[in-house]
């Protein structure tokens, strides 16, 4: 078994009880624990401020009550994002999902996402994702 971590979209769906895959109910089911970016926060904020999300509270309540739930923060450090800028294969081009990634590399976790570009960046051997 290994930790998963949500991308932000992930996050999003979890949270809000949207429905995922089968595959991804059964990997959440089974895994070591439940984590989450502080990279993520940060585009919540940044996609609620430009009205791109509506949420059914302020972003930091909402954040809060997902750590609440038993989600928890990944560690994000200088290597994380100095990591985030030398990516092998560099096919990611968002910063924020360049910073998952890193992250999920740098702690073996298995990132949780519908993100194409990540999909396809697991699919050539750089990170472990499942899609949801």
């Amino acid at each position: 078994m290994t930790a998963i971590l949500l991308d932000t979209c992930a996050a999003l769906w979890l949270a809000n009880g949207s429905p995922l895959a089968d595959g991804a109910l059964e990997a959440l089911e089974g895994c070591d624990g439940i984590f989450v970016s502080p990279a993520s926060a940060w585009e919540l904020g940044q996609l609620a401020s430009r009205r791109r999300l509506s949420l059914s509270m302020d972003t930091l309540l909402w954040w809060d009550a997902l750590l609440d739930a038993g989600v928890q923060r990944a560690g994000m450090d200088a290597a994380i994002l100095i990591a985030s800028s030398t990516l092998p294969g560099a096919q990611i081009r968002d910063p924020i999902d360049r910073i998952i990634v890193a992250t999920a590399r740098s702690r073996g976790f298995q990132i949780m996402t519908r993100d194409r570009p990540i999909l396809t960046y697991a699919a050539a051997g750089y990170v472990q994702a499942i899609a949801c």
